[in-house]
């Protein structure tokens, strides 16, 4: 383990950097938009141009790492990226600042898709999930970090996006001077939305839906907080003790699902979160923000990694890769609907309009968790859940796919069992 660190340390270095940058950058877009006097529908527009070029970037990106490399393609795209964030800081017009969230949509997913294709070819199997803890150990406190940033005093309006710019230009740096040699890398065979749905109608409509309401949250909190009169510095805070709930319950509530029947898992996570929204709707008050989105996000983040396992489950050891790749679209997807309608929610229904979509959201899973229950068994041998990243990333499960399906798989026709 010692030894895949010190083979490692560069990508991981400039891992974390990437991920401090894209925390803090997100956040601030928000916050700062809002004080450039960006309606909601206006936030929402630009943010949501984020999984649209997400969308764009899964399906061309690995086909560009096949063709130039690794450190080319890492190294071109953490370029786009701070390119991104300068314009940010040079421009206050709504249209730039939707184009910029487009170009690092598009960047990012090829930024995780190099990462984790490389620690996959670089890592042996016996020491891989150990490895993959480290990754998401970063995913975890680099999205934090940054979002904490965001409440640094800031006397010119200016230097934070320096800073995104700073940390996305320094993040190549190590790659590029490691003189680690980059793996060999081909691009994942896909599986169709209709085949997975044949396996796992649970996962399918689960991660779809339940994408909505995180992508939601995760983009209106700060704009919600905002609202109920809290400091910027107090807005990224309450979002940073959200993702940082998250993280924690992820390992011991995965430790649960292998235990157990996952769909119960998603049914008690699902009804947990449609609780906390609706006490957070009868009372509106500031005082139930922090309480309430930390437990929304506690039950909600989970579930994308439980319900991928579930799929998993069922899949034989060769279409475990591909289908990672579709749960990863349908989890871009649904960040789009998701995006758009957080910010633009917040005032409707007297202050009640985002709660009542969580509501919705988490009762809405439940049901379909119930319904699967009711029509089908469990399947007999079950993988191990495998934590991912808070939110944002374009290709989570391919490195988790690899540890489920080992070196040796075999194509197959998947069983319908949930």
């Amino acid at each position: 383990m010692k030894r895949a660190l010190m083979d490692n340390w560069a990508l991981f270095l400039g891992m974390m950097g990437l991920m401090v940058a894209n925390g803090l950058l997100v956040t601030l877009l928000s916050i700062r938009g809002a004080e450039l006097g960006f309606s909601a529908l206006v936030i929402a527009i630009m943010q949501t141009c984020y999984p649209l070029g997400a969308l764009v970037g899964t399906i061309t990106v690995p086909r560009l790492i096949e063709k130039v490399g690794h450190i080319r393609v890492f190294s071109a795209l953490a370029s786009m990226v701070s390119v991104a964030s300068i314009v940010h800081l040079l421009t206050t017009d709504p249209v730039s600042w939707s184009a910029m969230r487009f170009l690092a949509g598009m960047c990012f997913p090829g930024l995780y898709v190099v990462t984790e294709s490389w620690l996959n070819a670089k890592t042996e199997n016996r020491i891989r999930a150990q490895v993959l803890s480290v990754y998401f150990i970063i995913q975890t406190l680099g999205p934090a970090l940054g979002t904490a940033m965001v409440g640094l005093p800031d006397p010119t309006g200016n230097m934070l996006f320096g800073v995104t710019s700073v940390l996305m230009s320094v993040a190549i740096v190590p790659l590029l001077l490691s003189g680690n040699r980059a793996p060999d890398y081909s691009a994942p065979e896909r599986m169709t939305v209709r085949r997975l749905f044949a396996v796992s109608p649970m996962a399918v409509l689960g991660i779809f839906i339940m994408a909505i309401g995180v992508s939601a949250w995760f983009i209106a909190l700060p704009l919600y907080a905002l609202s109920k009169g809290f400091s910027a510095a107090a807005a990224s805070g309450a979002l940073v003790v959200a993702m940082i709930t998250a993280g924690v319950v992820q390992y011991p509530v995965g430790w649960i699902s292998d235990h157990t029947d996952r769909r119960y898992v998603v049914i008690g996570l699902s009804v947990i979160s449609a609780l906390a929204a609706l006490w957070m709707a009868v009372d509106t008050s500031a005082a139930r923000t922090v309480i309430g989105f930390a437990v929304i996000a506690g039950a909600t983040l989970p579930i994308y990694s439980i319900l991928a396992a579930h799929a998993n489950d069922q899949l034989k050891p060769g279409q475990v890769v591909a289908a990672s790749g579709t749960m990863a679209f349908l989890q871009q997807f649904g960040q789009v609907f998701g995006i758009f309608l957080g910010p633009n929610l917040i005032a409707l229904a007297g202050g009640r309009g985002l709660q009542l979509l969580l509501i919705g959201i988490g009762i809405g899973v439940a049901l379909i968790g119930l319904a699967r229950r009711v029509q089908s068994q469990a399947p007999k041998d079950t993988g191990e859940v495998v934590a991912t990243g808070i939110i944002g990333m374009a290709q989570p499960g391919l490195l988790q796919a690899e540890v489920l399906a080992g070196e040796d798989g075999d194509e197959g026709s998947p069983e319908v069992e949930g």
